[in-house]
């Protein structure tokens, strides 16, 4: 896994990717883009404004590129909106949605970013989406749903719709005048099968042209007559591994005399597949499971089953064929799922399964990970229709297990001390506690007999307090006594509390030192910062090594010889799949014209601010410092804000040299008193001559716990005031590239552009510049995996200047635990004296948008990040309906054409250099070039989709995005939006790189994540305030943030203030 490189480093910000060039020009020298400096004008005032003169809209921040009170926003009265969109509305599941996990920490000062693990990717869309209905709708659409058509098998090809019905269909969704009487629309498509999405337009033809290698492996379609049949286990288990083991008994025992010699694939739950039809429609086997010798001498215990086999259904390989030739829409899930189950059936009985991947200890070194924790080294595995056929992706992978672990030396690792030396603390116990609930343990005081128990907590008793009824008179005995006298075992840790297993009304208590981790476990919580670190040193591997891995593990798992595999006639290539790609060159950049360097041609994929000035520098005219380090003095904290400010006026800013007040140091725990003192002490100054505050300079210990969590939500929605932290390790270094980084993040923060395209401002950029454009960015952040009701946080960002494309103002709001639909998009609502009134965050940042450049937009480009392909239909319906509605409240008939496109970071395509060796085709990491973009072999048989790899890398191997287009009124072709894409990818405000993925959507992922520190402490049922932290703390400190029940309302988050959302206060 590439690891995104910390903002202080060389170059800044991230690992990440380049695309094309601006206008495909490559490496020729712009033109000069008007004469004098370049800065942006002022805005207009709201929907009936005039355009800006000469028609550009400028930045819209004021004539500096701060500006004053017309920096975007909205006049919620004007336009009937509500101040803030940050409540939650409506939509209540009725059941839990599908997991998204929620990207890791992002640092102010450090800028790297963990991701949680991959989700499972695997065949495309599931017939019907899997997010469950709302059980009310959360607005009045124009739009009747329409039944739920049966689902159909395979076999039948389902009727078609035309695209233009398709259109009409989506294109009525919404074009209710306001207040008319509609019926309420379920935000999920009557069927997926009656939406298209954009055929590809053709393949892109811009860049130079190259050979690489994926890590796709192609897949023979066999030509066998598949056939599912429904499996009834009585009584019926819910552990897969049980069910596998009766069927397994069950092949063996039948196989020849009445299975027809059939070797079947079974998923484990209720369906089994076969090659060819078996000689019964419907029959019933009688199975016996006698479990293992357990060392006692005792009978083994005997288990007996009925398994009902009956025939479901065929699986007709046809249409799949169809479907990969393009000649039919609906990828055929049901034969891609056979397919990916066959090829599971081998590795599953070898390795322990977790999710699409496999893990064993014998694919690998072990690795520890602390506090218990080990890792295990394993593969991904998923077959996937693509254009060059059936193709199945292998990638490596670890995740974490627990070490098999004697308890008393699991909890020591834990605690991280001798665990007989003092008493358990509360906080011990509840970390104890949570780390083993639902650990599987083995017995070692009966000899060989083994037994395993589950773990369902803890005594609140130490082991030599506890005592249990022996009889039904109700006699006691002590847990102490009953281990001497029953198995001669003297108990050693008496102050330990015990392990209680089995249920809550009978329990059992084991001793700790009794007890042994049973391995192969994986450990599926939150892993801590250190632990994260640990496992990303393990999975960081240069393409060479990953490349050679994942070629170890498919001759490894010799699928020629997979009896599964050629029972079903699935034959896989040994051979990765090599692919035609382009390299797009990257766009000139523009800067100050005061500047040495007035523009910029970045070379692989970075670029540095050395003689030059950003194109708009901010002003920051007002300003104070409080440091919150023990260990820095006070003339390390001038000397300090000196470099920085001097640094930030090198850089083209106007900064202010003189604080106004002297900086302060104070405790860290006095944060929220320290910074509303300082605050007042500093208007009592500055309100009597109308000025304002326009920036905090904050400098953190490297430790800082909840304290840079707390400081954002009081200044950001409490204060109204922008702040830049620094961390003490920065502040002792005083790096000239640090101060670099962070000027460009300063200036971001108060209003200015650090740099713009020379294309966007030489109208160049096809479908953008040539009328008023937006360009949004939207994601929504989950909470951890254990984090069993903490809401989602969704954010919506959104360009304030046209024609730059480069200011994105952001909003947030708090909605139902993994909700994956963006609730407040759009809303309506009844108000007593106005009628029916609407808002939501596309129609505030529309307004914002029209205040800022005098314009309305006529075309919306829509990034939309963080959607698996099980929900695209849902959220495509949802999302669009809610801009369409957002327009339409702007003004009848305002319907600007909508291009929505999905940026995906969580799959499992790699690409590699054809010739590790050719210095022209790696970069200095070994990794492809910025700006590859592939849209052939690899991609969707019939859809816009490509993979683009916009960055260059710095550690491991870099993942390219992959973007998907759902929607496109625009009628981009490939080689636009591949260009646009990959252009944008180097506007990103906090580092002189090309990113891994499109600002717009990368900036959506910073406000979402910024909004967690925004929910309020409170403590888990549990009462921890360990550091088991929640997603709420993004693991910097104690305690999880506003964790509710399932079934409640979602408190609204705290609301940004006016002149914070106005500006980029994410960065």
């Amino acid at each position: 896994m590439g690891r995104k490189k910390r903002t202080d480093a060389a170059a800044g910000g991230e690992s990440s990717q380049s695309q094309e060039a601006s206008g495909g020009r490559g490496g020729q020298r712009p033109p000069a883009a008007g004469g004098g400096a370049y800065q942006g004008g002022g805005g207009g005032r709201g929907w009936a404004s005039q355009p800006q003169q000469g028609g550009r809209g400028g930045g819209g921040y004021g004539a500096s590129g701060r500006g004053g009170p017309q920096r975007g926003g909205m006049s919620p009265q004007q336009y009937g909106a509500p101040q803030q969109y940050q409540g939650s509305r409506g939509y209540q599941p009725r059941g839990p949605a599908p997991s998204q996990q929620q990207s890791g920490v992002v640092y102010e000062s450090g800028g790297r970013r963990h991701g949680s693990g991959p989700s499972p990717g695997g065949p495309s869309r599931p017939p019907v989406p899997d997010l469950p209905q709302a059980t009310q709708a959360p607005y009045q659409a124009g739009l009747t749903p329409q039944p739920m058509p049966p689902k159909a098998s395979s076999s039948s090809r389902p009727p078609e719709q035309s695209h233009s019905e398709v259109t009409m269909q989506v294109e009525q969704l919404s074009l209710q005048p306001e207040g008319a009487p509609a019926p309420a629309i379920q935000p999920v498509p009557p069927s997926s099968k009656s939406m298209r999405f954009p055929l590809r337009p053709g393949k892109g033809s811009t860049g130079i042209r190259c050979i690489v290698k994926a890590n796709h492996f192609f897949a023979e379609l066999p030509d066998k007559d598949l056939h599912q049949y429904d499996v009834s286990i009585i009584p019926e288990v819910t552990s897969r591994a049980v069910n596998r083991n009766v069927m397994e008994k069950l092949v063996k025992l039948y196989r020849e005399s009445h299975l027809g010699q059939r070797l079947p694939a079974y998923d484990g739950r209720k369906s089994l597949y076969t090659a060819g039809p078996l000689p019964f429609v419907s029959k019933e086997f009688k199975i016996t499971l006698i479990d293992e010798e357990d060392g006692s001498g005792a009978p083994r215990r005997e288990r007996d089953f009925r398994v009902v086999i009956k025939l479901a259904a065929r699986a007709d390989l046809h249409h799949l064929d169809l479907f990969l030739q393009g000649r039919q829409a609906d990828a055929p899930q049901e034969a891609l799922q056979v397919l990916d189950i066959v090829l599971r059936e081998l590795p599953t009985s070898r390795y322990s399964p977790v999710g699409r991947s496999f893990y064993s200890p014998d694919l690998g070194r072990r690795h520890p990970l602390g506090e218990g924790l080990e890792s295990w080294r394993g593969f991904y595995q998923s077959i996937r229709p693509t254009q060059m056929g059936l193709s199945l992706n292998i990638d490596m992978s670890s995740t974490a297990f627990i070490e098999p672990l004697h308890v008393i030396d699991f909890v020591t690792q834990l605690l991280n001390r001798d665990v007989s030396s003092r008493p358990l603390s509360d906080a011990d116990r509840v970390k104890i506690k949570k780390a083993l609930r639902g650990v599987k343990v083995e017995v070692t005081h009966r000899g060989n007999m083994r037994r395993k128990y589950r773990i369902s907590g803890l005594t609140s008793q130490a082991t030599r307090e506890l005592t249990f009824p022996v009889d039904e008179r109700g006699t006691m005995k002590s847990v102490m006594e009953y281990f001497q006298e029953t198995y001669g075992v003297v108990i050693q840790h008496t102050q330990l509390p015990c392990l209680q297993v089995g249920n809550q009304q009978r329990p059992n208590y084991l001793p700790m030192e009794v007890c042994k981790i049973v391995e192969g476990q994986r450990y599926s919580k939150r892993l801590n910062e250190r632990q994260i670190t640990a496992l990303l040193k393990v999975t960081c591997q240069r393409p060479q090594e990953r490349e050679h891995d994942i070629m170890q593990t498919v001759h490894h798992n010799a699928y020629q010889n997979d009896p599964y595999a050629r029972e079903f006639g699935i034959r896989i290539s040994d051979r990765l799949a090599q692919v035609e790609a382009r390299i797009l060159p990257a766009p000139w950049l523009k800067y100050h014209d005061t500047g040495r360097e007035r523009d910029c041609l970045p070379q692989v994929g970075q670029w540095n601010m050395k003689n030059k000035k950003m194109v708009n520098g901010g002003t920051v005219n007002n300003w104070i410092c409080i440091n919150f380090s023990r260990t820095v003095h006070d003339g390390q904290v001038r000397q300090f804000c000196d470099g920085l400010v001097n640094m930030c006026h090198i850089s083209g800013m106007a900064f202010n040299p003189d604080p106004v007040l002297p900086p302060i140091t104070a405790r860290s725990d006095h944060v929220e008193r320290t910074l509303k003192t300082r605050f007042h002490d500093a208007m009592t100054q500055l309100h009597p001559h109308g000025k304002e505050l326009d920036l905090l300079i904050v400098i953190l210990p490297d430790n800082n716990g909840s304290l840079y969590g707390d400081l954002k939500r009081i200044c950001e929605t409490d204060l109204g005031l922008v702040s830049q932290c620094c961390l003490t390790k920065h502040v002792y270094k005083m790096n000239q590239q640090y101060l670099a980084n962070v000027a460009l993040k300063i200036n971001v923060k108060v209003g200015g552009r650090n740099t713009v395209l020379v294309d966007a401002i030489s109208r160049r950029i096809p479908l953008v510049s040539d009328r008023p454009t937006i360009i949004f960015g939207a994601d929504v952040t989950h909470p951890h995996p254990g984090e069993d009701s903490s809401p989602s946080i969704a954010a919506v960002v959104a360009s304030q200047d046209w024609p730059e494309v480069t200011k994105y103002a952001g909003l947030v709001c708090a909605q139902a635990h993994r909700q994956e639909l963006i609730q407040d998009l759009f809303k309506s609502w009844q108000d007593p004296v106005r009628g029916t009134v609407s808002g939501g965050m596309i129609k505030e940042l529309l307004i914002s948008f029209r205040r800022a450049t005098g314009q309305k937009p006529q075309r919306i480009i829509f990034y939309r990040d963080g959607v698996s392909e099980g929900q695209f239909y849902q959220v495509l319906l949802f999302e669009l309906d809610a801009i369409r509605k957002a327009c339409a409240s702007l003004e009848p008939n305002y319907q600007p054409p909508v291009t929505f496109v999905v940026v995906q970071k969580r799959h499992h395509t790699r690409l590699f250099a054809n010739n590790h060796h050719d210095r022209n085709s790696v970069d200095k990491s070994g990794n492809i070039l910025p700006g590859t973009v592939v849209d052939s072999k690899i991609c969707h048989p019939t859809e816009f989709d490509f993979y683009l790899c916009s960055h260059a890398g710095i550690q491991g191997t870099s993942r390219p995005a992959h973007y998907h287009v759902l929607w496109d009124e625009n009628k981009f072709t490939a080689d636009a939006l591949q260009s646009l894409t990959n252009n944008l990818c180097y506007t990103y405000a906090r580092c002189t790189r090309s990113v891994s993925i499109v600002p717009p959507a990368y900036y959506a992922h910073l406000a979402a994540f910024r909004a967690r520190f925004y929910m309020e402490p409170e403590t888990s049922d549990s009462g921890s305030m360990t550091s088991g932290m929640a997603a709420g703390r993004g693991g910097m400190g104690p305690g999880p943030r506003t964790t509710r029940g399932p079934g409640a309302s979602v408190r609204p988050l705290p609301a940004l203030k006016d002149n914070v959302k106005k500006v980029m206060f994410y960065c």
